[in-house]
C-alpha cells in the first residue's frame, strides 16, 4: 500500500506493510526533520515579488512548515506571502523595510488569496494563526506586573492626557500634560520653589506678600500704588499722594510742591 500525506504538516504515512525493512529512514525523517521543522523550524524565505507562495513539500523540507519564518526582499515595496490552505500557527519576522501581508492561498502554492491577512510592519515580529482560510494575530491584554518596553513608545499606540492620567497612581493635579518648552499652566500651585525665574511676568499680583526683604529690589516698573500694612503711597492725577489708611495726608506733584494735612518739620528726629 502506498504512502499518504498529512494535510497539515505534509507528513509521510507509511502504508500498511509497505517499506519493508526502510520504514525507519522514512520515520526518521518524519521525527527528526518534518516535525522538528513544524515544532522548532526556523527559515530565512526571501521574497522576490510582490506575491510569492511559500514552498510545500510532501515529506520533504519546505518553507511553510516552519514555525519561524524570517522575511527578505528584493521588491523595493510591501509584498504579500502566501501560506498553504491549512491550520498552522507561525512567528514571522519582517526583516525588510517594508510591511509584509501573510494570507492562505486557495491552493497550495498559489498566490490567490483564500481569506483575510495579517500585516507584519517593517522590523517587526508578530505571532499569527491560520484556520485553513483567514489568518489572525495574537492580541494581548491583561498584563500585569511591571511592563519594560525597549525603543520608541510610540509602539504602545496612541493615548490622550487624560488616559496617560488614569494610568498614574501617583500623580498630582490634572489636566494636560506638560512639556518644557512653553508650557500653558492653569492655576498652578508651584509650592515652594528652589529657584524661580520672574522674568517677563505680566498681569496683577493679588494678596501677593514678599518674604524677608527687598533690599535688591530696584525697580517697580508701572507700580501705581505702594502699600505697607497702615500706610501707602498711591499715584493719581499726576501726584503721589500718601495714604494713612484711607487718608490722604499729604501729596507731590511733578514740579516737586509738596502739600501736607498737618506740620512739616524740618531738621528734627523722625
Amino acid at each position: 500500500m502506498s504512502s499518504t500525506y498529512s494535510p497539515s504538516l505534509r507528513i509521510e504515512l507509511i502504508g500498511a506493510g509497505a517499506q519493508a525493512g526502510t520504514w525507519n529512514t522514512t520515520t526518521n525523517s518524519n521525527l527528526g526533520t518534518i516535525i522538528e521543522s513544524a515544532i522548532a523550524g526556523y527559515v530565512s524565505v526571501s521574497v522576490t515579488s510582490a506575491n510569492q507562495a511559500f514552498t510545500a513539500l510532501d515529506g520533504a523540507p519546505d518553507q511553510a512548515r516552519n514555525a519561524v519564518i524570517a522575511l527578505t526582499t528584493t521588491t523595493v515595496a510591501n509584498f504579500n506571502v502566501y501560506a498553504p490552505p491549512q491550520e498552522k500557527t507561525y512567528i514571522i519576522y519582517n526583516t525588510t523595510a517594508f510591511t509584509a501581508t501573510i494570507f492562505n492561498s486557495t491552493v497550495i502554492g498559489n498566490t490567490t488569496a483564500a481569506g483575510t491577512g495579517i500585516a507584519i510592519p517593517a522590523g517587526k515580529k508578530i505571532l499569527v494563526f491560520s484556520d485553513g482560510t483567514n489568518f489572525y494575530s495574537v492580541d494581548i491584554f491583561n498584563l500585569t506586573g511591571a511592563v519594560t518596553s525597549v525603543g520608541n513608545v510610540t509602539s504602545l499606540g496612541s493615548f490622550t492626557s487624560a488616559q496617560l492620567l488614569g494610568a498614574l497612581t501617583d500623580e498630582t493635579g490634572t489636566g494636560a500634560a506638560v512639556f518644557a518648552i512653553s508650557p500653558v499652566l492653569t492655576t498652578p500651585n508651584l509650592g515652594t520653589p528652589s529657584a524661580l525665574v520672574g522674568t517677563n511676568i505680566t498681569g496683577t499680583a493679588a494678596a501677593f506678600n514678599i518674604g524677608g526683604n527687598a533690599a535688591t529690589a530696584t525697580t517697580a516698573a508701572a507700580a501705581t500704588t505702594l502699600a505697607t500694612t497702615n500706610f501707602s503711597i498711591v499715584e493719581s492725577g499726576g501726584k503721589l499722594f500718601f495714604k494713612y489708611g484711607a487718608t490722604n495726608i499729604a501729596s507731590m506733584d511733578s514740579s516737586g510742591n509738596l502739600i501736607t494735612l498737618a506740620n512739616i518739620t524740618a531738621f528734627g528726629t523722625p
